[in-house]
């Protein structure tokens, strides 16, 4: 009967294309879509994700990296006296509108004061140590390349940031920031940018590296809540990440959306895959009927459409898995913010290769015209 199975779809591979099609594009549309919300989402946290920090001090109660508020100097100090942290540096965030030499208008930007040394924990994985080592020139930023057309400069080119004359010295990749550009400088130069003068001596978090990242969890138990520091918190790298993450998936309501988009494609790929398998079922229902009139159960039968059903999920899955890395691979020369794990991209597939199986369940049901009696009509 398995043999059977595979021989029908290459004899009759017209009447089932169309199901290996609407499964390989539903699965092709799952793929982009959390390889999507995965890029963008996660962009949320580049910032701690393109740095090598282990532990982030903030303000507390804070739910994503970008709605930070200025802590009190003093932390520093705590976190420097703690025996397993190896080093710290401030990062002084500052949200600020930019004006290009070109007629852009205004654009909102993120400044990104960090340290400039070529060993700097703070974007770490985004900024070679040469780059780095360009902020440490006056007035000196840094942008991604795929945002210098939206800011109308191009490296070399000055612009103004909160009424500040700043110069481009160079540009990098995995700088984009979720919600607005981020724009990299040195603390002296991202103090001159901020129009709150009580924040001159106040940084919005405290990045360390410890000596043994294996111990983050228990030295940010350790370090969390002294009141003598002033009020702040501190978190792991990955839970900060996730935090980050999952607040502008969940909390803004833009995840919701993902999700109901990602069932709808879902319930589509059933309706025609299911309803193309019904057809060619129907179209062999007197092959069906001879096979049983010869003494062929109909459990047996059943078990051949169930075969085809998995041949038509395995060989869609097989399409959308290579179109999809094509599409990945585009996406990335055009800076599109994807990013997809194995985790992710075997749940997608498991999840179309259910929808073929379900598919399978729907077509069976059109056995029961295979009565041996049909075939004297």
């Amino acid at each position: 009967m398995v043999a059977l199975a595979r021989k029908t779809l290459i004899y009759e591979w017209r009447r089932f294309l169309p199901a290996v099609v609407a499964v390989g594009f539903a699965g092709l549309l799952q793929l982009l879509q959390v390889a999507l919300v995965l890029g963008i989402f996660g962009s949320a946290a580049v910032y701690i994700t393109g740095s090598s920090g282990d532990l982030w001090a903030g303000y507390p109660g804070t739910q994503s990296v970008n709605l930070g508020r200025s802590i009190d100097a003093g932390v520093e100090m705590r976190l420097r006296m703690d025996p397993a942290v190896s080093a710290v540096e401030p990062f002084h965030w500052v949200d600020a509108d930019w004006r290009g030499p070109n007629d852009t208008g205004g654009v909102s930007v993120f400044v990104s004061g960090i340290n400039a040394r070529p060993d700097g924990m703070l974007f770490a994985h985004a900024l070679l140590p040469a780059l780095r080592a360009r902020l440490n020139e006056p007035d000196a930023v840094i942008v991604d390349k795929a945002d210098l057309e939206s800011l109308g400069v191009g490296v070399g080119d000055s612009a103004v940031i909160n009424g500040h004359r700043v110069r481009v010295v160079g540009v990098s990749s995995g700088l984009r920031a979720l919600g607005g550009v981020n724009v990299v400088a040195s603390l002296a130069t991202a103090a001159s940018l901020d129009t709150d003068p009580s924040n001159a001596s106040r940084m919005t978090y405290f990045v360390a590296k410890l000596r043994n990242p294996a111990d983050a969890e228990e030295v940010a138990a350790r370090l969390r809540g002294n009141s003598a520091f002033g009020s702040y918190d501190v978190w792991t790298a990955k839970d900060f990440a996730r935090r980050s993450q999952l607040y502008w998936i969940f909390d803004t309501g833009a995840g919701a959306g993902v999700l109901f988009l990602a069932g709808i494609v879902f319930l589509v790929g059933v309706v025609i895959t299911s309803q193309t398998l019904v057809a060619a079922v129907i179209g062999s229902i007197r092959e069906y009927a001879t096979l049983n009139a010869l003494g062929v159960g109909v459990g047996a039968l059943r078990k051949v459409v169930m075969e085809q059903a998995f041949w038509v999920g395995a060989l869609g899955l097989l399409g959308s898995a290579l179109l999809g890395a094509l599409a990945l691979a585009l996406a990335r020369s055009r800076s599109v913010p994807v990013a997809l794990g194995p985790w992710a991209t075997v749940t997608c597939l498991s999840l179309c290769m259910g929808l073929a199986i379900v598919s399978g369940l729907a077509a069976m049901r059109s056995l029961r015209r295979a009565d041996p009696a049909t075939l004297l009509r």
